[in-house]
């Protein structure tokens, strides 16, 4: 399903999981890491290269996933005719819980990684730490995404704003 080929699944009678693809829940899930993976990368940079203590890092890359991912929702949206307002609650209809289980789980490998949440932006331990994370969140998260579209949610609000 493209850009153009968006419908509002809610009307459609997505309540069986029948109706829901794997491909939605996929192509919802990336969208939704695209955002989440730009915030999580950037805190962990910005975190790192300043000296912040692994706490303060994590914290400011699970707030920067959550500010991505509802601004890369939001550019589609308000494109749509939306104001910034209404906009920002279909972001946070549509994205909260996609995020919030990508940072869980995302946080939760990397933090399990011996020594992962003490390397540096030169060591290869940071990077494929971050990389191998960032592919369990989108496999963990994409059947939570598949039956949050069956019900008409989650990712189900935008579709029908594009």
């Amino acid at each position: 399903m493209d850009a153009h080929e968006h419908h509002n699944l809610a009307d459609h009678g997505t309540s069986g999981h029948g109706s829901t693809t794997w491909a939605m829940a996929a192509q919802a899930t990336l969208h939704c890491l695209t955002g989440c993976a730009i915030g999580e990368v950037l805190g962990m940079v910005i975190g790192t290269a300043a000296g912040l203590h692994n706490a303060g890092t994590v914290v400011l890359s699970i707030v920067l996933a959550f500010v991505f991912g509802y601004a890369l929702t939001m550019r589609g949206v308000i494109r749509s005719g939306l104001t910034v307002a209404a906009a920002f609650k279909v972001a946070l209809a549509a994205d909260t819980v996609s995020i919030a289980v990508m940072e869980l789980i995302d946080n939760s490998v990397i933090a399990a990684v011996p020594g992962a949440l003490d390397a540096q932006l030169s060591d290869w331990l940071f990077w494929g730490s971050l990389a191998v994370s960032l592919v369990l969140a989108f496999i963990v998260t994409t059947p939570v995404n598949r039956w949050m579209i069956s019900r008409g949610l989650g990712h189900a609000v935008v579709h029908g704003h594009h």
